[in-house]
């Protein structure tokens, strides 16, 4: 049986491959094999990373809005309980970037929602 020649389909497969693998040290970046290993964990690694990475802004956010509120006498999930209450819609992302850079206006919407929360 002679063996199997894949031509240029082959090759484009190939090339594809070790472009993906370029700035990899070694073999990893030269054959194939090992490339592909290389390239094909680096991927599932990356989509990995892509979701920890909103996971950790999330965390980052509660911590922000967290350290504002206690300030203001209260605790964040007394806090997120109000503002699911009072149909107040704004993210933890915007609410942790107010309460970095604009005390007063996030003094605003605390006292909004907690005034809406607090009754509804």
């Amino acid at each position: 049986m002679p063996r199997v020649k894949r031509g240029f389909k082959g090759r484009r497969r190939h090339n594809k491959v070790l472009k993906m693998a370029k700035g990899m040290r070694g073999a990893r970046s030269r054959l194939f094999r090992t490339a592909r290993e290389q390239v094909y964990r680096g991927l599932k690694l990356a989509f990995k990373e892509r979701k920890r990475k909103k996971r950790e802004y999330r965390a980052l956010w509660i911590v922000r809005i967290n350290a504002a509120v206690r300030q203001l006498g209260t605790r964040y999930s007394v806090f997120a309980g109000w503002l699911n209450k009072s149909g107040v819609g704004i993210d933890r992302k915007a609410l942790a970037e107010l309460a970095l850079n604009d005390m007063d206006a996030f003094k605003a919407v605390f006292e909004r929602v907690r005034a809406l929360g607090a009754t509804a």
